[in-house]
């Protein structure tokens, strides 16, 4: 199946050159020339990378992946920035926005064409890129199934606060928080389920875990009694002592931000009947408690 690439770039020379040349290395590849053009194609024609300047007419490119970021239906889309930029913040930011990867101007087309082919060789693993774990697709696709049988039960585990910790810490920070809570969900699981369990990562503070009814209390009170133990460690100590982070506002008072907690959440095939996986996902999501 050929891959479909968006690429977004103001400049109709550049625009089109690398459209000709992707298509000529066997790619679909959809056009955008502004930064609503690209908001919209990046939903109509569900590509699976997207090629982002970072300089359009109507919009910042780092202003866009935030919106894809926002967007349940565009946040998992690799994104790979292309910029004049070189300065060291500017790579921050956009790998902050998740980007995949970033690529200054002028750029050589043939390494581009590497880069693009090792992002998509990475994303069709379908796994989470920073845990491992099974990505979106993945975890829908053993929900449906699971759906199919019976009994079964479903830990849903979320980070709360995570975006603001990656606000105040940053990416790096935020990736061996994530890092540390996969490998505890995946340690419970091994020592408390069954062969058959699995745990997946499908949105990026959020965490499902698949296993037998008898066995899904267990699990929660485990993860809950590790996690909520946990969490303050992620944090610099001089914070921890004082037990939250403290801002400092330009114009207004300090913010005191609270740290990071977990919550979590049981859904079982006794619960009730569920229409499928996105059914159940969004009843998971009104069920967490902290």
């Amino acid at each position: 199946m050929k891959h479909t690439i968006l690429v977004v770039e103001d400049d109709v020379d550049t625009s089109e050159m690398l459209r000709v040349y992707f298509q000529a290395q066997g790619y679909n590849v959809a056009t955008a020339l502004s930064g609503r053009e690209a908001l919209d194609k990046s939903r109509t024609e569900s590509p699976d990378l997207i090629l982002l300047d970072v300089r359009l007419p109507d919009m910042d490119g780092f202003e866009i992946g935030k919106h894809l970021q926002d967007d349940p239906r565009t946040c998992n889309l690799p994104v790979i920035f292309v910029t004049e930029r070189r300065e060291r913040d500017d790579r921050i930011t956009g790998l902050k926005l998740g980007a995949i990867d970033y690529i200054t101007k002028p750029f050589d087309v043939q390494e581009l064409r590497l880069r693009v082919r090792n992002a998509l060789r990475r994303v069709g693993s379908h796994n989470n890129p920073v845990t491992g774990l099974p990505g979106e697709k993945l975890t829908k696709e053993r929900l449906a199934s699971m759906l199919e049988a019976a009994p079964w039960a479903v830990v849903g585990v979320r980070i709360t606060g995570l975006d603001k910790f990656n606000e105040i810490y940053g990416f790096v920070a935020r990736d061996d928080v994530l890092r540390a809570v996969a490998l505890t969900l995946t340690s419970v699981v091994d020592e408390l389920g069954t062969v058959d369990d699995f745990v997946g990562h499908p949105e990026e503070n959020e965490f499902i875990i698949i296993t037998a009814p008898d066995k899904s209390a267990a699990i929660e009170q485990q993860i809950r009694q590790r996690l909520n133990q946990a969490m303050t460690y992620f944090y610099p100590i001089h914070d921890r002592e004082a037990g939250y982070v403290l801002l400092s506002g330009k114009d207004g008072p300090r913010e005191k931000v609270p740290f990071m907690k977990l919550a979590t959440a049981i859904l079982s095939s006794q619960t009730g009947s569920f229409s499928g996986e996105d059914h159940l996902r969004q009843t998971l999501k009104k069920s967490f408690r902290v």
